[in-house]
């Protein structure tokens, strides 16, 4: 069980560690635990810091708070998983949760719209 983190209040945090711990067959806590964790759970945080970063924008200190780390250990996450991009099946994997990130915003775009 986490304990509560306000670093941690962060709705589309949790629901971007939701879609890439499913996409990886992990758990979403795995992916917050104090140590790096075997090697799937490692590489599947730093996608989700990579996603953090890139589709949310998010700076790396931001990001680092989220998961728990510094911001050199998102840096080293996000050159990772660039050069893991360049494996066709893993910019696959990696640009499926990036389209469900965006549907996901546009319908909550759309809903703010008609509920204003």
């Amino acid at each position: 069980m986490l304990r509560f983190d306000p670093a941690r209040a962060d709705s589309r945090g949790w629901r971007l560690l939701e879609l890439v711990a499913t996409a990886r067959h992990l758990r979403a806590q795995d992916l917050l635990g104090p140590d790096r964790g075997r090697a799937e759970v490692a590489l599947a945080r730093q996608l989700a810091m990579y996603l953090m970063h890139t589709h949310y924008c998010r700076i790396y200190s931001a990001v680092g708070r989220f998961f728990g780390r510094d911001r050199t250990t998102v840096s080293h996450a996000c050159a990772v998983i660039e050069d893991l991009r360049e494996e066709p099946a893993f910019d696959q994997l990696v640009g499926e949760i990036e389209e469900r990130l965006s549907s996901e915003a546009a319908l909550e775009r759309e809903a703010a719209h008609v509920a204003a």
